[in-house]
């Protein structure tokens, strides 16, 4: 399957903070303090922050993931733990 196209043309498209904020549902703030503390993808444009909803809709993936313990260190800590009480 080609991914060299976008599936559609919202994809490529760039939201400021209060439509990031929108399609949250969360304050202007919270987006904001995400995107200072580089905790959601972003970047400024004329000292302005942007957003890509690409990038947005990825990163909503990525934290439902992390929630759900299946991301990069999803139950890793757990298994190691488990192994160590059997061998002792």
């Amino acid at each position: 399957m080609a991914m060299t196209m976008p599936i559609s043309t919202r994809e490529g498209e760039i939201l400021t903070i209060k439509q990031v904020a929108e399609y949250l549902k969360v304050t202007e703030r919270t987006i904001y303090r995400l995107a200072a503390a580089k905790k959601i993808p972003a970047f400024k444009v004329g000292g302005t922050w942007r957003f890509s909803l690409g990038d947005i809709d990825s990163w909503i993936k990525q934290q439902s993931r992390e929630g759900l313990g299946t991301g990069p260190d999803g139950g890793s800590a757990a298994t190691e733990q488990s192994h160590d009480g059997e061998l002792k």
